[in-house]
């Protein structure tokens, strides 16, 4: 029961994450904001989650996850009914602030009770449907965002998010006693150093940001690439819709194909499947094979990031998974922001074509590294 618990509450979490978002970008457009105005409101979400996520994953682990999901659900709540009671842009920054906290108050917290909560023979089963949980939230996230800000007005959108936070936030007060505690230790023994070597956690940390760069860059550059070679919105649309498509089928099977290949194995095929892609998308300008392609990264790529959570919380030592969590979640963020920076000038002074075959290189690096031996094997006593 805890588990459906927990994949309940993942979903409304991720849900109104996803949607306020989204919902802050379009209110603050309708507003008049300028681009550079909403660029910011979109960074101050995603630098609380960076400068946070390590320090609320050594929190997790002392004090447990059911109050910082609470904290979170509360918190984000309260930044939607700062834009509903009072209106303008300085109202936009609070709520944006606010639902930074929410990103940086769950992302690890919900992590880690996935892997806490049986053993590892049914690891792989609930990271996958934790990754489906959050396939399905960025379906649904933003058409909820969308649909309410046209059919209710901005601030009713933002009064309806923040009811929906209310859902999960009920749920932790009446049955959160469930969940799995926290060690309740003063510190961790040992610094980050130290967690980082003794178990090869550093090594899962590289991959895990190689396949988070690899799936970011894909659906950045093949809108790039496709108004390049002059394809419509919608055909874009289409075939980034494919490559989610293709990812959410993955994880479906993910517990299947990991009992039969093993979750080493299955990385190293995520990579292949990933360089394969990037190095396939410049010789083609067809929508139909464009679209094949995209499915074919996504078989690959969709089922790398799970895997990558999964030997996360493995490679961890023990009562320290929920600061390993929260350090993935800070190197992925940074990985992305290099990663946009880098390519982005790469893309720049040599067009897009040695982006996409730069990337092939990096992800094919990925599969001659991801070796089973490289990878502790150890189970983890929980």
């Amino acid at each position: 029961m805890s588990i459906f618990f927990t994949l309940t509450i993942a979903l409304f979490m991720s849900v109104s994450r996803l949607t306020g978002q989204v919902l802050i970008t379009l209110y603050a457009l309708k507003l008049g904001a300028e681009p550079f105005t909403v660029g910011v409101l979109a960074a101050l979400v995603s630098a609380l989650s960076t400068l946070l996520s390590w320090r609320v994953g050594r929190w997790v682990d002392r004090f447990g996850s059911r109050w910082l999901l609470m904290v979170s659900a509360a918190v984000g709540a309260l930044g939607m009914l700062i834009s509903y009671v009072k209106p303008g842009i300085p109202s936009l920054f609070a709520t944006a602030l606010m639902y930074g906290l929410l990103s940086a108050l769950y992302g690890a917290p919900i992590q880690n009770l996935v892997g806490l909560q049986g053993g590892p023979e049914e690891r792989a089963r609930n990271y996958s449907n934790l990754s489906l949980v959050v396939s399905f939230s960025g379906f649904a996230g933003p058409l909820l965002a969308g649909f309410s800000m046209d059919h209710a007005g901005p601030g009713t959108a933002c009064l309806i998010l923040a009811l929906l936070l209310l859902v999960p936030l009920a749920l932790l007060a009446v049955r959160g006693g469930i969940l799995p505690s926290g060690t309740g230790t003063a510190k961790p023994t040992g610094g980050v150093r130290l967690l980082l070597s003794e178990s090869g956690l550093w090594r899962v940390l590289a991959t895990s940001s190689l396949v988070v760069m690899g799936v970011e860059l894909f659906q950045v550059y093949i809108p790039i690439y496709g108004h390049g070679i002059g394809l419509s919105a919608s055909a874009i649309g289409i075939i980034l819709a494919i490559y989610s498509s293709a990812a959410f089928v993955v994880r479906f099977f993910l517990p299947s194909l990991i009992k039969r290949f093993t979750v080493e194995r299955m990385l190293a095929y995520s990579f292949l499947m990933g360089a394969a892609g990037f190095l396939l998308v410049p010789f083609f300008k067809s929508v139909e094979i464009l679209s094949l392609v995209g499915f074919f990264f996504g078989l690959g790529m969709g089922c790398g990031q799970p895997i990558t959570i999964m030997m996360t919380f493995s490679s961890s030592t023990q009562g320290r998974s929920g600061e390993a969590m929260g350090l993935r979640i800070t190197v992925n963020d940074l990985t992305r922001a290099v990663g946009q920076v880098l390519f982005g000038s790469i893309g720049s002074a040599c067009g897009v074509f040695p982006v996409f075959w730069v990337n092939a290189f990096l992800l094919a690096s990925g599969w001659a590294a991801s070796h089973p031996r490289i990878f502790s094997r150890r189970p983890k006593g929980s």
